[in-house]
């Protein structure tokens, strides 16, 4: 016997009235969800325009702005190492108008370069993907008799306080590399830092630095000339773009320091809805499987390495203590 509501109702017809209100309740979360981007879209770059960070951004604004429906502006801002764009970034509306597209500079390393930093990238950023992951390559003057990473280690140690390494900045990894080899080998090396990689790569092929650790992009064509020879790469694997170029930890040099890579990232501020930040990062993501897009990355010396925010957060998790133990054991600061 079908029992009745005291207002007439039937208990199937109150299940279903009941149903049907509980769905127009949810109807404003729903939308409100599904109704992001409603206002235009910012990508900080905390880099000058040019560079390749600055490239890849403007390379997804241009693809997602069609899908996501409003207009991405690509916002260069530059200095102090990444820190002020990221800064302005961790301090945004969390409304899912505005990331950041950065290296792990910014992202990660420069809460071990200095002991102030006016964010916490840790609380005041929410990871959104990885986009790309940046290995380098390790490359010496032609005057240097070495063919491999064995004996390229075997030269520094005999030439104790001979050699010289370049880098693009102090903390940056060809500093904290070279560093790493300098004080494992008890090689003693000269470092001498630059105000960029083209001026560090300008004195390694005129044979005033012996040695650096410098991108595939800027290196790859001094080597197919014979200005430079190339050594190895950093990271698990070889670059797409250098197939017949062996990793150091191939060759045996498995130490942490040669097999972390930095990386292309997208961060959002931290309190940005989890909804949207998962929808950003299926969009970036699938922009990422085109094989237009993913020619273009590779081709900039870079793999392709879009995830999803758990995926992102667990390499920043694995990687973070080895780029501190890089930095404590380099000796640099920034402060």
């Amino acid at each position: 016997m079908t029992s009745t509501h005291p207002l007439g109702l039937t208990r199937r017809r109150l299940l279903r009235a009941t149903a049907a209100a509980g769905a127009v309740g949810l109807l404003p979360l729903a939308h409100a969800q599904s109704g992001w981007p409603d206002k235009p879209i910012r990508f900080v770059v905390p880099f000058n325009a040019g560079g390749a960070t600055d490239i890849v951004a403007r390379l997804l604004s241009e693809k997602l702005a069609p899908k996501l429906g409003q207009p991405i502006v690509v916002d260069n801002r530059g200095g102090a190492g990444g820190i002020l764009g990221t800064d302005m970034v961790a301090k945004a509306a969390p409304d899912g108008s505005t990331f950041t597209v950065a290296l792990s500079t910014s992202l990660l390393i420069n809460q071990f370069l200095y002991s102030k930093l006016p964010y916490n990238p840790q609380k005041d950023l929410a990871l959104v993907s990885q986009v790309a992951v940046a290995p380098v390559v390790l490359a010496v003057h032609p005057s240097v008799p070495a063919k491999n990473a064995q004996e390229l280690l075997a030269y520094v140690r005999a030439n104790r306080s001979k050699v010289s390494y370049g880098s693009w900045g102090i903390g940056s990894y060809a500093h904290l590399g070279g560093a790493f080899m300098s004080r494992s080998q008890n090689a003693d090396m000269a470092h001498v830092a630059y105000k960029g990689e083209a001026l560090m790569l300008q004195d390694l092929i005129g044979g005033q630095i012996q040695m650096a650790f410098a991108s595939a992009l800027g290196a790859k064509p001094h080597a197919d000339t014979g200005r430079l020879r190339l050594i190895g790469v950093t990271g698990e694997q070889r670059m797409d773009i250098l197939p017949q170029l062996p990793t150091l930890a191939e060759q045996g040099m498995r130490e942490d320091a040669y097999r972390i890579v930095g990386f292309v990232g997208m961060a959002a501020p931290a309190r940005t809805p989890p909804e949207i930040v998962q929808r950003m990062s299926r969009e970036v993501q699938l922009l990422c499987e085109q094989p237009d897009i993913r020619a273009r990355i590779v081709a900039m010396g870079f793999s392709v390495a879009a995830s999803t925010p758990e995926a992102f957060a667990t390499a920043y998790k694995r990687d973070a203590p080895a780029w501190e133990a890089l930095v404590k054991e380099s000796g640099a600061s920034l402060d």
